[in-house]
């Protein structure tokens, strides 16, 4: 029993030495966080997501984007890479394989579906399932992270690259590290060039364009913030926080083009992070441990609702996350919200006139 005790104390030793001694993946920056804002008023907690319908249920892993075509068929990339869709009598077949990991999706005019493949960079699928890449690099920089998208009617593809240093499987080290790796750009379909709009965004995210594509707004998610970048009028070319000190971590952000913005949470604030944010050796510590003990979501469904002028409107939850968690996206679609996850096995349809009258 001694010869054990010793071992094992030798063991939590030499492991505690090379935890504090070993140098740190990320060389993490001191942030001093707003405090967490109260759920209430408007995103006072419900559970109006716990009723939300389930479509494809075990068959996706990790349905990060969903888009919808013109015969209403449901498509969703997946984490082994795979864009799968539900057909319109529900059954699920798998569509085609990036061979990276497909996040954001928007269908262009011609109903092509254009593709963020966070290791494959900027791609456009045809409706035969043909891949051609769009872009995969700016001035020569090859993306790191190319995360989400929306297309303005001209057909320019606005997309952004969450960090150009912490690829999708390293994320949470982009946490940890709090650097501004993240940029938002530009694609033009009808030169082939790509553009920076905004650098140093702590992990650019989702993207919406607004009703009149006057501006388009970006999830800067570490931040906890949304930014709006002027397209038309005379702040073109300029950019600012849109609205700040979320209640959650911003992913995916859509416009219905009626007004009408939807952003996925999927986690609410967490006080170990904001705790650890002013403490640059305590993130760089945390880095150092295995993925399951660096901070964690919590299991909670969390969609917020802003009209144009940056003001929240409405919220649904599942404050279970048995139904609905992780929530990465949603798309409002002919009176439905389809929801998907980064890592659930499920897509979820809720239907508007359940929210107690919100106006589409």
């Amino acid at each position: 029993m001694k010869k054990t005790l010793l071992i094992l104390f030798a063991a939590t030793l030499l492991a505690l030495i090379v935890l504090f001694l070993y140098p740190s993946p990320v060389d993490s920056v001191a942030w001093n966080p707003p405090e967490a804002p109260e759920l209430s008023g408007l995103t006072a907690v419900n559970d109006l997501l716990s009723s939300a319908e389930l479509l494809g249920k075990g068959d996706f892993y990790g349905p990060e984007d969903v888009a919808i075509d013109q015969q209403g068929r449901i498509y969703a990339g997946t984490q082994d890479g795979f864009i799968k869709r539900i057909l319109t009598d529900g059954s699920v077949e798998t569509w085609v394989d990036t061979r990276g990991r497909p996040l954001g999706l928007h269908f262009d005019q011609n109903q092509n579906l254009v593709v963020c493949d966070a290791y494959k960079g900027l791609l456009s699928i045809n409706p035969a399932g043909q891949i051609n890449v769009l872009t995969t690099s700016v001035n020569g920089v090859p993306f790191g992270f190319v995360d989400d998208v929306d297309i303005a009617s001209d057909g320019k593809i606005y997309f952004t690259d969450a960090s150009s240093k912490w690829n999708q499987d390293n994320y949470k080290m982009d946490l940890l590290e709090t650097r501004p790796y993240g940029q938002f750009l530009v694609y033009d379909p009808q030169n082939g060039s790509t553009t920076t709009l905004i650098d140093k965004m702590y992990f650019a995210n989702g993207v919406a364009l607004s009703q009149h594509e006057d501006f388009v707004l970006i999830n800067e998610t570490w931040h906890y913030r949304v930014v709006r970048y002027w397209l038309k009028g005379e702040k073109t070319g300029t950019h600012e926080i849109f609205i700040d000190n979320l209640p959650g971590f911003p992913d995916g952000i859509s416009g219905n083009r009626n007004g009408r913005f939807w952003i996925a949470l999927p986690t609410l604030r967490l006080a170990t992070v904001d705790t650890m944010h002013p403490k640059p050796w305590l993130k760089n510590l945390s880095a150092k441990l295995p993925d399951l003990l660096k901070p964690q979501p919590i299991d909670y469904g969390f969609v917020l609702g802003l009209d144009e002028e940056g003001n929240i409107v409405t919220s649904l939850h599942d404050p279970s996350g048995s139904n609905l968690r992780e929530i990465t996206s949603v798309e409002e679609h002919e009176g439905y919200l389809y929801i998907g996850s980064l890592s659930n096995d499920r897509i979820g349809r809720y239907t508007l006139d359940q929210s107690h009258g919100i106006a589409r």
